[in-house]
């Protein structure tokens, strides 16, 4: 019985697969019907985030006492990342909420909609990764040598080939966003008071990942003693290796192999859990709904 329930899950996530080009076309529409009647559409993606990351980037630089040529660069990157993990996070709680009428009139797979809610969520990344190419076209001398982030940083080799190492780390986010979707989604139907304790508690994740501040200021010694402690701040955050493996290969950074690892790990035992809970639960999601 467990084998066979165990096939059903699986067959929910391959027949969610193989209807590619139905949720492929509803994330489109979703984009078009969220922008319908603007006149530069989906480019409002692109300036809100080089807005934010503009007068981040300037206001952290100076707070942090970090040249903003190199600075300005990583807030960007590093928004980037955060607002495609925002988004999956935080409409992942709520997707089969928010498609009640599609799961009770329409037979098919659930894992549909997750598909549909992260492939949104790609577009929108597409979207904002204009301002990246367009930030390191103005920095690109800063990025193209061997640069410290900090004064007491590491000194970061700068761009090369391995730049290209962030299409795998790309491909891996959107698989852990479907399985954290997948996971938080029927939970959240189960009980509603899962997205707002969501909501909450993904600020204090925001300001505890380096996304606006560098890791390695954590290492400065102020008053002697250890700060063997203080490094554990980003590497017990999980987020911090999801951003990692995107962000320093387009930044020219060293990726270090333990935030593969990390993230390795999460993507297998992330899977397990979701599959576990669709093998059980998938069934009930229409009726909590």
């Amino acid at each position: 019985m467990k084998s066979r329930s165990f096939k059903r899950a699986f067959a929910d996530v391959r027949e969610a697969w193989d209807h590619r080009e139905l949720w492929g076309h509803l994330g489109w529409q979703d984009i078009k019907q969220r922008y319908r009647r603007s006149v530069i559409g989906p480019l409002w993606i692109t300036i809100s985030m080089a807005t934010t990351a503009l007068a981040l980037g300037l206001l952290y630089s100076t707070l942090l006492d970090t040249p903003i040529n190199t600075f300005l660069p990583y807030v960007t990157v590093g928004f980037i990342i955060w607002n495609f993990i925002l988004g999956c996070v935080t409409e992942g709680t709520d997707v089969f909420i928010a498609n009640e009428g599609l799961i009770k009139h329409l037979p098919a797979p659930i894992t549909i909609h997750v598909m549909r809610m992260v492939w949104r969520q790609v577009l929108f990344l597409m979207h904002n990764l204009v301002v990246y190419v367009i930030v390191l076209a103005i920095f690109f001398g800063a990025l193209d040598e061997p640069y410290k982030m900090t004064p007491t940083g590491p000194t970061n080799p700068g761009l090369s080939w391995e730049i290209v190492l962030a299409v795998p780390g790309l491909v891996l986010l959107a698989v852990n966003a479907v399985w954290v979707a997948l996971l938080f989604g029927v939970i959240s139907t189960r009980f509603r008071d899962i997205p707002p304790v969501v909501n909450s508690f993904i600020n204090l994740v925001f300001f505890m990942t380096p996304i606006v501040w560098d890791a390695s200021i954590l290492t400065r010694v102020t008053g002697g003693g250890d700060v063997g402690w203080r490094v554990l701040v980003a590497e017990l955050n999980p987020v911090y290796h999801f951003v990692e493996i995107v962000r320093a290969p387009l930044l020219g950074h060293t990726v270090d192999w333990h935030h593969w690892v990390v993230v390795g790990g999460f993507t297998v035992l992330g899977w397990f859990a979701a599959l576990v809970i669709l093998r059980n639960y998938r069934a009930r999601v229409s009726y909590w709904v």
